[in-house]
């Protein structure tokens, strides 16, 4: 990581009053600066009560938090939370205020004037696609999904250099919550804030997490490393264990397509004879046949039809299932087990790049 840390703890310990043991103890991690790093591990690890010693809803019993190099014990505590932005699972939107007036709360806090937090919150709707009209609802007017996005809105509505977020997504239904994953990983790559992102999800400390923590009880870290590195190499039994069953599966949904070796497969111009067609079947081991008009991807023919008349006057049939380059090795997987020629398609902008199969995604992932 290049340069200052954007959050830094130092030794940071908790020991609830009444408790003989340490919430956390003596916790050291680097957070960079524009990095989403996710927390994960059992309950009782830690997770929540390192993410609220941040922002100092809770104080840490010893050790030193800094904030982009402050001390954050040295900033009021008011002032500090103000700059950082907060999500939590069950929203916590003021349900007797307009989502309008919930996302202009901080602004409306640090003093901005009303035309400048109008502008702010029109921006921020567009941002996390919420409707212009939802504005002047109320919370219990808009679902579950709606909800988290307006909570989102409200965190980014001061422009904090540093997001907080606990479980966000943990209270919608799986559908939407698979959405969201994905707006958020898309909006962090535009926004490049710096995110701390407490999850219980495997799964979605993988994808949102640009580093991952896994924590033991105790705020112990087992291990902190890019995701493909801690499912590639688990640092200790506990890791891999947490981490559970399917680690290559898991491991596909981070390599992008590029990553393994394209082949061409029996794919032909339209211009190519009967024989040269059958030759290609023939070496390929089947028997159907991919079409291309200078490169760019027409369909596929059953090889009974290649005979039939000029390749050029067949009809082929559409691949149900097309990926581009910017793809995953687990999509392609998937196309590949779904699909009746038993492959994974690569397309870009109607441009036929290559094919994967099975051994082709394995040796991806291996290499």
């Amino acid at each position: 990581m290049a340069g200052d840390p954007m959050i830094r703890l130092e030794n940071v310990k908790k020991v609830f009053p009444g408790s003989s043991r340490a919430a956390v103890t003596d916790l050291s991690l680097d957070i960079g600066r524009g990095e989403c790093v996710t927390l994960i591990g059992p309950s009782g690890c830690g997770k929540t009560t390192t993410l609220k010693m941040i922002n100092r809803i809770i104080e840490p019993t010893s050790g030193r938090i800094e904030i982009d190099g402050r001390d954050a014990m040295a900033i009021p505590a008011h002032e500090l939370r103000r700059s950082i932005g907060y999500v939590i699972q069950q929203i916590g939107l003021f349900p007797h205020r307009t989502i309008a007036q919930n996302i202009g709360t901080v602004p409306a806090l640090v003093g901005w004037d009303q035309a400048r937090i109008d502008e702010r919150v029109a921006e921020l709707v567009e941002i996390v696609g919420l409707d212009a009209e939802m504005m002047a609802r109320y919370p219990s007017e808009l679902s579950g999904g709606q909800q988290q996005r307006a909570g989102v809105a409200r965190a980014l509505a001061a422009d904090p250099p540093v997001l907080l977020m606990d479980e966000p997504f943990g209270a919608v239904d799986p559908i939407v919550r698979k959405r969201l994953q994905h707006e958020f990983h898309d909006l962090q790559g535009r926004l490049g804030k710096t995110v701390v992102f407490v999850t219980h999800d495997v799964d979605e400390a993988i994808l949102l997490g640009d580093r991952m923590a896994i924590l033991n009880i105790g705020g112990i870290i087992e291990q902190y490393d890019i995701p493909e590195k801690i499912l590639a190499e688990p640092a200790s039994d506990f890791v891999e264990r947490f981490l559970g069953g399917e680690r290559g599966l898991k491991r596909l949904a981070l390599l992008p397509i590029n990553e393994a070796d394209l082949e061409h497969g029996p794919f032909v111009d339209v211009s190519t004879t009967p024989a040269e067609a059958h030759r290609v079947m023939e070496q390929h081991g089947v028997d159907w046949l991919g079409l291309l008009d200078d490169e760019r991807l027409l369909g596929w023919v059953d090889g009974d039809l290649v005979d039939s008349k000029p390749l050029r006057d067949l009809d082929p049939r559409p691949f149900l299932v097309t990926l581009d380059t910017e793809s995953t090795l687990r999509s392609a997987l998937d196309a590949v087990v779904t699909s009746h020629a038993r492959v994974a398609v690569v397309v870009d902008d109607g441009i036929y790049r290559g094919m994967l199969d099975l051994e082709s995604i394995a040796e991806g992932i291996t290499e």
